[in-house]
């Protein structure tokens, strides 16, 4: 994680444990004490003056060290909690209301979190950017083994996106190398922007498809076995293994530029099915 201007370590300790399982952030913070209070108690001895400075400077540091570095770790532990508990209630709620007014009524911090723990109920391990900066305005980035898929969500006021939001994300997983990605919206997508998405490893989900996704991941539905199959509910299944395909493009041969279905357990299974 590359650290912010002007943030301490402690800062970033926090974020860090923030980001991870809170039980995670709780293992850290006692491992972090029990070997700090090791160099915290140990008897400073030293044959030259050089030594002894270093062993006296490292025992100070360690004695604040092994209190103030496990309760930064405690307190990001809780932050991850609350935060983790915070978006399976935003998705039980967004699951549960029929009638699209939770969706509506949303704030698009909050939109932006139900999107990520939906995709995070799939499998992906999810990182909110929070937009904008360096990341070219992507708001998550989702991580599958070795595959990045980046993340646009437009809060529902943005009720058609156009095209131009998608050549924005195609810019971006271009400079980044990501495998893919996905534009979110609770509002509808014009037609040039549904043009632009095809062939690109780009899927455009609007407001039906997201309440699909919702829905999907409210019931606790499990991913496909590498956890990023297509959203879309028509994957077809292996015809060689069985598990669930993803949406691929060709990149080359005869058939460069094309969309096919390719099986999520490649390339330990080669199989494929034509696509439409």
């Amino acid at each position: 994680m590359a650290r912010k201007r002007n943030s301490s370590v402690f800062e970033d300790i926090f974020e860090i444990a923030a980001l991870l399982p809170w039980w995670v952030g709780c293992a850290l913070a006692a491992v972090s004490y029990l070997v700090l209070h090791r160099y915290a108690s140990a008897v400073v001895s030293a044959t030259a003056p050089g030594q002894l400075v270093v062993g006296t400077v490292t025992k100070t540091l360690a004695s604040v060290g092994q209190v103030v570095i496990p309760l930064v770790l405690m307190a990001g532990s809780l932050a991850s909690f609350l935060g983790r508990r915070k978006r399976a209630g935003l998705l039980e709620e967004a699951a549960g209301d029929k009638s699209g007014e939770c969706l509506r009524s949303m704030s698009w911090r909050d939109f932006e979190m139900l999107v990520g723990e939906s995709f995070r109920i799939r499998g992906f391990a999810v990182e909110e950017t929070g937009g904008g900066g360096a990341d070219g305005g992507i708001d998550l980035k989702l991580r599958k083994g070795n595959e990045v898929f980046l993340v646009q969500c437009k809060q529902w006021r943005a009720y058609k996106v156009s095209v131009t939001i998608v050549r924005e994300l195609f810019g971006v997983m271009a400079a980044q190398g990501a495998t893919g990605g996905f534009v979110v919206t609770s509002g509808i997508f014009t037609a040039d922007a549904k043009e632009f998405a095809k062939g690109r490893n780009i899927e455009l989900i609007d407001g039906s498809a997201l309440a699909k996704l919702i829905g999907s991941a409210g019931n606790h539905q499990p991913p496909g076995r590498d956890g990023h199959a297509a959203i879309s509910t028509r994957s077809p299944a292996c015809p060689t293994c069985g598990s669930e395909m993803i949406k691929r493009t060709a990149r080359q041969g005869a058939n460069a530029g094309g969309e096919f279905w390719g099986c999520s357990q490649f390339p330990k299974c080669r199989g494929v099915r034509s696509f439409g």
